[in-house]
């Protein structure tokens, strides 16, 4: 299989997973089974990739361990197409990992879906940001009560 073909298969799974989080009726233990089987999947995917990096290297054609200790060693990581796609499942995992936390702490504290709905898509957006507006928002809805 081809990095671009493992890259629309990484995006296109993330976004729908994204889009359930956000758009489905949340039904009891649901969002604790997107966390296995979404956040979960995409971490495995993720260990499996940089497993294979760390033992054949991220070059299209095998190489070298990555060095992840300077600038150059990452830059060199990121001029793979491997090394993107790697990247990127990071990045997506974390982000939806996140997303999940917000939206379950969210339903605790009784915030509405409607005041969820933005803050999530920036979190899809833009990671750390929507995770910053969560924790200022949420600050306005009490303590959560537990679970």
């Amino acid at each position: 299989m081809t990095w671009p073909a493992i890259f629309q298969i990484v995006n296109t799974t993330a976004l729908l997973l994204w889009l359930v989080l956000i758009l489905a009726p949340r039904w009891r233990g649901g969002i604790g089974q997107l966390r296995i089987a979404g956040a979960g999947g995409l971490s495995l995917f993720y260990v499996v990739l940089i497993t294979t990096a760390l033992t054949i290297g991220f070059g299209d054609t095998g190489g070298p361990a990555p060095d992840f200790t300077t600038i150059a060693g990452i830059r060199a990581i990121f001029a793979t197409d491997g090394g993107v796609v790697t990247g990127w499942t990071h990045y997506l995992a974390l982000d939806l990992f996140t997303g999940l936390w917000i939206a379950e702490d969210a339903d605790r504290r009784g915030m509405g879906r409607v005041v969820q709905a933005p803050i999530l898509a920036l979190t899809f957006l833009a990671g750390p940001a929507g995770l910053f507006l969560y924790l200022l928002v949420s600050r306005a809805f009490g303590r959560s009560t537990g679970g």
